[in-house]
């Protein structure tokens, strides 16, 4: 596998394939970017590439380092989230885990964080100080908090922030990490956060869809439902529009919705929600990722991943046991062609944006 990784760059660059890309890139058409996601696409197996999906956590709260270090030198993940940790650590960290990946022959990992200006400083012990983000007043404000993570971010070499939170302030998990209740400056603000953040190469991502603002209670604790109406996803609609990256679909049960119900499971378990609302009504295109599958209100769903799958989610953020998820998912792609499919192209979406952030040249 490494002699032919090594062999096709070789290759594409002797054909002046060698064009680098950046975010921006990444919703444009492009004949000879689809070509080059398609030839590192062939060159994997179906474990490597289903592995692509798959984003443990290391940092307190996560895995630990030996037990991502053995996924990754058989590469069975596509990223790593850094959960709670230090700066110098998680620095550490990337290049140890990419150059473990490359070693191998395996694609090098998408890292993330939850970088929300409320949780960074928590999150990442030593990055810079920044205020909350209910503290946030202005639009200047926004791009200078969003420019001095995103900072601490590439040092790092961190490449995806879970943020910014869209949800409303009401609910209390989220109320102070929420840029307040008037939705017109919660979309303006996030709006600029994720286009300052998109900029410096940082994939951003909008949460917690399909709205967490005014549920009462923790999906961190319990399954929770949104009753009737689903207020905050119109939220979303400018910031799709605006070109976000990546979306993360929280653990929220919808009922009494006739068009939207999901019957019991957590949207992250809905192809109502994922695919029928998000991708098809919304139209987004980006990259999809679950809120971690840990969590209260998914994990005693049993096979929560491959249903997280199967809905249309791109990233099975934490999941309780990584093998099981992927041979659950290898399983079902040699019987269901249809959804074989689905997986492949959530796993080229994937490959896009490694070669869009640089990862892959």
């Amino acid at each position: 596998m490494k002699l032919l990784i090594s062999l096709f760059f070789s290759f594409i660059f002797f054909l002046g394939f060698s064009q680098t890309y950046s975010l921006k890139d990444f919703y444009k058409s492009d004949t000879v970017l689809d070509n080059k996601i398609d030839s590192i696409f062939n060159l994997l197996n179906d474990t490597s590439r289903v592995g692509q999906m798959i984003v443990p956590a290391i940092g307190r709260l996560g895995k630990s380092r030996d037990h991502v270090l053995a996924l990754a030198q058989k590469g069975w993940i596509g990223g790593i989230l850094l959960l709670n940790g230090t700066f110098e650590e998680f620095s550490k960290d990337v290049k140890n885990y990419d150059s473990t990946m490359i070693a191998k022959g395996h694609l090098p990992l998408i890292f993330s964080a939850d970088a929300e200006p409320t949780l960074v400083n928590r999150k990442i012990i030593g990055s810079q100080k920044v205020p909350y983000t209910n503290s946030i007043h202005s639009m200047d404000s926004v791009e200078i908090i969003a420019s001095i993570i995103s900072e601490d971010l590439n040092k790092i070499g961190i490449n995806q922030n879970y943020a910014p939170v869209i949800d409303a302030s009401p609910n209390k998990v989220v109320s102070n990490r929420s840029f307040g209740l008037n939705m017109d400056t919660v979309i303006s603000f996030s709006n600029k956060f994720i286009n300052t953040t998109q900029k410096r190469n940082i994939i951003a991502t909008a949460k917690h869809f399909p709205g967490h603002g005014y549920v009462k209670g923790d999906t961190h604790k319990e399954l929770i439902f949104i009753d009737g109406e689903m207020k905050e996803v119109e939220n979303y609609i400018p910031l799709i529009q605006s070109g976000v990256i990546s979306i993360m679909v929280a653990h929220l049960a919808v009922k009494n919705n006739e068009e939207y119900n999901t019957f019991g499971l957590p949207s992250t378990c809905s192809r109502n929600i994922v695919t029928n609302l998000l991708k098809d009504s919304l139209g987004f295109e980006g990259l999809i990722v679950t809120d971690a599958l840990n969590m209260g209100g998914v994990a005693n769903l049993e096979n929560n991943g491959l249903k997280a799958a199967q809905a249309g989610c791109d990233q099975l953020l934490m999941p309780i046991d990584e093998e099981k998820v992927m041979l659950n998912i290898l399983g079902l792609i040699e019987k269901n062609q249809t959804f074989r499919k689905e997986i492949y192209d959530s796993i080229k979406k994937i490959i896009r944006l490694k070669i869009c952030l640089g990862k892959l040249i």
